[in-house]
């Protein structure tokens, strides 16, 4: 027994004195004259690397992986959890998603911070996803058989999407029911709809805007919307971005302008304190107002509900909200890849940048999951100012 002993340290004894030596001639070839610049260094010690890959490594080697992956790694090294580089891909699919059209089920999903749970917040009328019966609070477990809970959001979804008429499996578990189900749908084109209006109360006459997410036709819903609920003598108004994640920063700025007055709507200063302001005009909605939020409710969504909050324009309703206060700008290049980057933070009116915090409601509610009471509550601080 003390032999096999022996035997076995001894080999790991070779091959350790293996990899050192690897390592010893690494550090020759690795040596850098004074004055060397952070990049060149850098440059020097990638190409030592993909040598000892080429000729070292056991498996098959992908080079455009590798070069990818690069460039994944050297953004994730900001530790920012909102800088990212997009492969050509990926930067396609984050242009469909902005522009509101995409091919793919028809679900809006969210993803829990703390245990990684990936749940769908709406479906889209007509879509795969309400055909199938999908609905609010499915939790997505698996798709396509690998499991997904903890993944990153957007590599899930753009799993979920696809080309037009194929296929994917989704595994569901229903909170309500505690069963498991799979699912295949058949992913088909859909024109999302980010903005849904309907008249909540006729006698007090308030109408409702609900707002999923800030995209690039978002604005241009908005209006119709609120022209449609003008038109019918509304005299009060909800705004609910409850789960809504935010999304472009000029489409919200364009919102603001239609329903507050003149003034200063959102703010930003760059790494220099150099300050970019978004105004406001004189025509706005002279319209007791509620905006509903929860802690599902980002960036854009905490834009909107701040600015409403701190010109006095009307009550903030719901849970903290989650407290992303800053500005990424996307930066294309010429391959069809792109590097998103936190360039700026945003402050509110009156100056309040709400990172790591976000809005405090002017009345907390909390929802118990049998009635929406954070609704409730907005439709009567409304009707008891509407005479």
């Amino acid at each position: 027994m003390k032999n096999k002993n022996f035997k076995t340290g001894f080999i790991l004894g070779i091959l350790s004195a293996a990899v050192l030596a690897i390592g010893i001639g690494a550090g020759i070839y690795f040596a850098m004259p004074k004055g060397t610049t952070v990049s060149e260094l850098a440059a020097r010690k990638l190409t030592l690397m993909e040598k000892v890959v080429d000729e070292y490594y056991y498996g098959k080697i992908d080079k455009s992986k590798m070069q990818e992956g690069t460039y994944k790694g050297l953004i994730e090294g900001l530790d920012d959890p909102y800088s990212e580089y997009y492969t050509q891909k990926e930067y396609e699919q984050l242009q469909q998603e902005n522009s509101g059209k995409y091919v793919g089920i028809g679900a809006y999903v969210t993803q829990n911070d703390k245990n990684g749970i990936i749940s769908i917040t709406s479906v889209i009328d007509n879509s795969p996803a309400k055909k199938a019966g999908l609905k609010r609070d499915d939790v997505i477990v698996q798709v396509d058989g690998k499991e997904v809970t903890g993944m990153d959001l957007e590599k899930v979804v753009s799993k979920i999407k696809g080309k037009e008429n194929t296929k994917v499996t989704v595994k569901i578990y229903d909170p309500k029911t505690t069963k498991f189900k799979n699912v295949t749908l058949i992913r088909k084109p859909v024109d999302s709809p980010s903005v849904a209006s309907k008249m909540v109360d006729n006698k007090k006459k308030i109408g409702y805007i609900a707002i999923s997410e800030f995209d690039d036709n978002t604005a241009v819903q908005f209006e119709k919307q609120l022209a449609k609920l003008k038109k019918k003598k509304m005299k009060g108004i909800i705004f609910d971005l409850r789960y809504n994640p935010g999304g472009s920063y000029d489409v919200v700025c364009q919102m603001l302008d239609d329903i507050l007055p003149a003034g200063v709507v959102v703010f930003t200063k760059d790494k220099n304190g150099n300050r970019d302001e978004e105004t406001s005009d004189a025509k706005c909605l002279k319209l007791p107002m509620v905006v509903l939020q929860n802690e599902g409710s980002a960036s854009a969504s905490e834009i909107f509900a701040g600015a409403v909050q701190d010109f006095k324009a009307g009550t903030v309703v719901g849970t903290q909200s989650y407290g992303k206060g800053v500005v990424q700008n996307v930066f294309p290049f010429n391959d069809g890849s792109a590097l998103k980057l936190t360039i700026r933070k945003y402050f509110t009116p009156n100056g309040r940048n709400i990172n790591g915090k976000g809005i405090t409601p002017d009345v907390k509610v909390e929802n118990d999951g049998k009635t929406d009471k954070q609704f409730d509550t907005a439709k009567s601080i409304l009707q008891k100012k509407i005479k």
